[in-house]
C-alpha cells in the first residue's frame, strides 16, 4: 500500500519538474448538471498527461546507468518517460503497440528517445521491452506497476486537495490503474474516489467485481491510453479499500464529453481524457443536488483528425 508520506515526498521530489495544473470551476449546472463541476486540468501537464509525475518521481528515486531506461507504452507513458529521461540527461528506449498514434510516436521522437513499434497491443509491447531490458540493463519504467510511479501520480490527488477542500467525490479515467491507485491512496476515505472504464476497457471493473486481477480484451476509441488488459497488482488492493465505484461508459459518450469541453472551454482532450466527464454526461454517475464533484482531465493528446467535431 502508497503510504500518504511517500506520495508528499514524491511531490516534494519532482515539484520543480512538473506543472502545477489549474483547477476550473464550472458555472452552476454546467452541463444540466445539478452540481457543482471543477476540473483538474492535468491534460495541460507536461507532454499533455498526468504521466510525468511518475516518470520523474521513478527516474530520480532510482540509479541510472549509461544505457539508461526502458518503458512500453501506448504513447502517454513512454512520452512522459522519454521527456523526463531527456531533461534529467538519460537515455530512453520506448516501445510501442502499432496501435499507437502517429502523433503520439511522433511526440516520442520529438524527446530523443529511442522507438521499437512492436505487438498489437501494450502487453505485446511491454514483454519485449522487459526482453530487452533484461538484456541491456535499463531501468524498466512500468507505466503503473510500480510504487514510484503511482506514489508520482498520488501528488495529483495531494495537488487537487491542496487546489479544491470539500470535494464530495473525485471522478478519474481509468487504465492499468496508476493515477486512480495514488489519487486513492492519498484521498483514502476522506473523499469518494470513483472510477470510470469504456465499456470496451472493463479492466479494474471487472477485477473488482471478480475480486481479484483479472485479464480482459480492450479496445475502443480510448484503447491507446485506457486499454491496458489488466490492472496492476500494486494498485488493486488500494482500489479494493479505497475506489467507491467503479462506472462505465460509452464510446459514444466519450466522444460527446471531448465535443463538451471543445465546445464550451474549447479544451482539445483526448478519448481517455474525457472519459471521466463522460460520466457525469451520460447519466453513469448521478451527484447528490449540489454535490462538489471534482473531475480529473488526464490527457490532451489527441489525434485531430478524428477528433469528434
Amino acid at each position: 500500500m502508497i503510504s500518504r508520506t511517500e506520495i508528499q515526498e514524491a511531490g516534494r521530489r519532482i515539484a520543480m519538474h512538473v506543472r502545477r495544473t489549474p483547477v476550473i470551476t464550472m458555472e452552476e449546472k454546467a452541463f444540466g448538471i445539478d452540481a457543482k463541476i471543477l476540473f483538474k486540468l492535468e491534460c495541460l501537464q507536461h507532454t499533455g498527461s498526468f504521466k510525468p509525475r511518475g516518470a520523474f518521481n521513478c527516474i530520480l528515486s532510482s540509479e541510472i546507468e549509461e544505457v539508461g531506461v526502458i518503458a512500453a507504452s501506448g504513447g502517454n507513458h513512454g512520452a512522459a518517460v522519454a521527456y523526463a529521461a531527456h531533461k534529467l540527461g538519460h537515455s530512453a528506449q520506448i516501445f510501442v503497440p502499432v496501435i499507437t498514434p502517429k502523433n503520439k510516436v511522433e511526440r516520442l521522437r520529438q524527446y530523443g528517445a529511442s522507438i521499437t513499434v512492436i505487438g498489437s497491443n501494450y502487453a505485446e509491447a511491454l514483454a519485449a521491452s522487459r526482453e530487452r531490458a533484461a538484456q541491456t540493463g535499463a531501468v524498466a519504467i512500468h507505466a503503473y506497476d510500480d510504487a514510484r510511479v503511482l506514489a508520482g501520480q498520488g501528488t495529483l490527488g495531494m495537488e487537487f486537495e491542496e487546489q479544491v477542500r470539500g470535494l464530495d467525490a473525485v471522478l478519474i479515467a481509468v487504465g492499468g490503474g496508476g493515477l486512480i491507485g495514488g489519487a486513492a491512496a492519498w484521498y483514502q476515505d476522506r473523499v469518494r474516489v470513483i472510477g470510470v472504464e469504456p465499456e470496451r476497457a472493463a479492466t479494474l471493473h471487472k477485477s473488482l467485481a471478480a475480486g481479484q486481477v483479472v485479464e480482459v480484451e480492450t479496445g475502443g476509441i480510448a484503447a491507446d491510453s485506457l486499454g491496458a488488459r489488466r490492472v496492476g497488482d500494486l494498485m488493486f488492493p488500494i482500489a479494493q479499500k479505497f475506489v467507491a465505484q467503479s462506472l462505465l461508459v460509452s464510446d459514444e459518450h466519450i466522444a460527446q464529453a471531448q465535443r463538451m469541453l471543445w465546445q464550451q472551454l474549447r479544451l482539445v482532450v483526448e478519448p481517455g481524457g474525457a472519459t471521466a466527464l463522460a460520466a457525469l454526461l451520460s447519466g453513469a454517475y448521478k451527484p447528490d443536488p449540489g454535490e462538489r464533484v471534482g473531475v480529473v482531465l488526464c490527457g490532451s493528446n489527441a489525434e485531430l483528425a478524428s477528433f469528434p467535431a
